[in-house]
């Protein structure tokens, strides 16, 4: 099996969380700069080198489960990977995992302010793992 890549996509950074060979566990991969050089570029770059063929990017939602702008920003960031990308892109529902990701820091005695890049990864990880068991689930 292909190693799935997980993307969360932020205003200031991006969140990389890779599978293993499995496809069973997420694992925290980096934090890309949003607004500094070519990201998606980068993001690109990473799915051909590691032989991704499916990028799951989290889509925020309203908690009355409409979509606002950051939504936009994640198709955005999908529709230009594509077009440097030969990988399948799929959408998972993200809401409140930026959340969880600090409470995880918070409760392993990080300092959350001080842990923004791993944040981001984190929360890459809770959207890549909780993909993973959702198709472990389909069988």
């Amino acid at each position: 099996m292909t190693r799935i890549l997980g993307i969360d996509v932020g205003e200031a950074r991006i969140g990389l969380a890779l599978s293993d060979e499995l496809g069973m566990l997420a694992h925290p991969l980096e934090t890309v700069q949003a607004k500094v050089g070519n990201p998606i570029k980068h993001v690109a770059e990473l799915i051909t080198r590691e032989k991704i063929e499916t990028v799951v990017i989290g889509l925020p939602r309203n908690m009355s489960g409409t979509y606002g702008p950051a939504a936009d920003k994640a198709r955005e960031f999908a529709t230009k990977l594509k077009a440097l990308s030969p990988c399948t892109v799929k959408f998972w529902d993200e809401r409140l995992t930026t959340v969880a990701a600090q409470k995880q820091l918070h409760e392993s005695g990080k300092n959350v302010k001080n842990s923004r890049q791993v944040i981001d990864q984190v929360a890459a990880v809770l959207i890549l793992q909780g993909y993973l068991d959702a198709q472990a689930m389909l069988g």
